[in-house]
């Protein structure tokens, strides 16, 4: 498990060829004999797993299977507790000290904390499997060069996508480039270089890619240029890589495509009805079956609904809830406005089932029938499977959250009216289709705005991922955690060095090349 140095290679090789077994599954196809001969106590050679196209492309779909399994339970959504808009519920908190250093930013957030662990272990091999692919092609002389292409392209964003996940969560990070590994090593690198990897990567994929994939669970041409503009918008000042006008130019490229636009209804955008649609750049494929199934739900629903019955799809164990911020109305504190259909497609305030209003049970947490997170809730499973069985898709970038940090780049340049009005395209779907008076942005100064656009992505976005990037980027994490997640309010121990996680204990320990001199500071 840890990094890529020759001591951990085979790990990462049978998890390439477990990788691969999985892609067969999926694909009903076979690989090559080597996969199926080889001794499954050896490793696999890069020869071997990636030494043509045929043996690639069961790897690589591997690799995005288990990047989408990331998502599919708890560690999917552990970087979206310890912000102002999600916590732990109470019995949470208590019953998992590890976990709940993730809320309360106490001695338990540290190097040894597990779920850290885990967010920081799971990403690797994925890495690795990309960076592989990457190379191999880059000496692959077969004659279907319309495959390399498009191989190169979905192993150039995967691997992007997750040094852009680690180097926002941990900062400096080595570098997994097989050309250079005696260079490189598996020193943490400079932000300069890590970013510098990450929009080569995506421009590389942005070239290859097409502009649409007939199996969605691969990436297409869109969410890349997205996520592009995303590296530019959310870059530290230190990396020199922030650049408001080159992360306009990609939003603004998704956005002048043509092919995307928002769904006429909010709540539509999480029906399994409307998977995949024209608001979707990319969301991660589940169905109702394991192991294509998510555990979502069971992490994000009530345990009183699940006290009562298996089957209630709106049961679970209360990982993951709104905070008060996140659900109460602006004339109570929070950020809903009066006729905003995103407050209750997003939020359970009722929990009345079969026409009975639950009661909490003695021994309970306390806040098992606070506001719950909804739009994740599969009513698919009702009377049918347990709640463990969600098969609904999750996004990952939806084109209204393209339209809102392109008009954050129009504010930073100076262009605040133009910015309010892609704003008001959000919010004009939000509240039914025609904005309230009172309601559109209008005559708003640019400090107005950057304070605002918070409140609207969460409003827009709650619970998809992206709240916490956002407070670290504005410089916000510190001051609003604390005075918004209970938690943390509560234990008031929250600092500055907590907007980046602590390399992991393992990694320390096994990586001869990062030592304790190499932690982030204040761990």
């Amino acid at each position: 498990m840890y990094l890529f140095n020759q001591i951990n290679l085979k790990n990462y090789f049978m998890k390439a060829k477990i990788i691969a077994f999985m892609a067969l599954a999926i694909l009903s196809t076979s690989c090559s004999s080597d996969f199926l001969e080889e001794d499954p106590q050896s490793s696999l050679t890069a020869a071997q797993a990636y030494g043509s196209l045929g043996k690639i492309e069961p790897v690589l779909l591997g690799a995005i299977t288990n990047w989408r399994n990331m998502q599919k339970d708890r560690a999917g959504l552990y970087t979206s507790l310890g912000t102002d808009e999600a916590q732990q519920g109470a019995l949470q908190v208590t019953g998992d000290a590890n976990q709940a250093g993730l809320d309360l930013y106490n001695g338990f957030l540290s190097q040894e904390n597990q779920a850290i662990g885990q967010l920081w272990n799971d990403r690797w091999p994925v890495i690795e499997v990309a960076a592989q692919t990457i190379r191999a092609l880059g000496t692959n002389t077969e004659d279907d060069s319309a495959k390399r292409d498009l191989l190169m392209g979905e192993a150039s964003f995967l691997r992007a996508t997750l040094m852009f996940e680690l180097t926002q969560y941990w900062g400096e990070i080595p570098i997994n480039d097989k050309a250079k590994t005696a260079e490189f090593g598996l020193k943490r690198q400079p932000l300069p270089l890590v970013y510098s990897y990450i929009v080569a990567d995506l421009e590389r994929a942005i070239e290859k890619l097409p502009a649409s994939q007939s199996n969605p669970a691969f990436p297409a041409k869109g969410v890349a240029q997205a996520l592009l503009g995303k590296v530019y918008l959310y870059a530290p000042q230190a990396s020199g890589y922030r650049d408001y006008t080159k992360a306009k130019q990609w939003f603004g490229a998704v956005i002048t495509s043509g092919k995307y636009s928002l769904l006429a209804n909010y709540a539509d955008v999480f029906s399994p009805d409307h998977a995949n649609s024209s608001e979707s750049l990319y969301e991660w494929q589940y169905n109702n079956n394991w192991p294509d199934n998510n555990q979502i739900q069971w992490q994000t629903g009530s345990r009183v609904l699940a006290n009562i019955n298996q089957y209630a799809y709106f049961g679970g164990y209360d990982l993951i809830l709104p905070t008060q911020y996140c659900y109460k109305d602006k004339t109570d504190g929070g950020i809903w406005e009066p006729g905003d259909t995103r407050k209750d497609a997003s939020i359970r305030y009722d929990f009345t089932y079969k026409g009975v209003k639950p009661t909490l049970p003695a021994g309970f947490g306390g806040d098992e029938l606070d506001p719950h997170i909804k739009k994740f809730e599969d009513i698919r499973v009702e009377g049918k499977q347990s709640f463990w069985n969600s098969g609904k898709n999750k996004a990952y970038i939806r084109y209204s959250d393209v339209l809102l940090n392109y008009a954050e780049c129009l504010n930073e340049l100076g262009n605040t009216t133009e910015a309010e009005g892609y704003v008001n395209q959000v919010r004009t779907r939000a509240f039914g289709g025609t904005l309230p008076a009172g309601m559109a942005w209008s005559g708003l100064s640019q400090a107005q705005f950057r304070d605002q656009i918070l409140d609207e992505r969460m409003r827009e976005l709650a619970f998809e991922g992206w709240r916490r990037m956002d407070l670290t980027r504005t410089g916000k994490l510190v001051d609003l955690v604390k005075a918004r997640n209970k938690w943390a309010k509560q234990n008031g121990t929250i600092a500055a060095f907590h907007n980046l996680y602590p390399i992991p204990i393992g990694e320390i320990k096994l990586n001869d090349e990062i030592g304790p001199e190499n932690q982030n500071p204040g761990y």
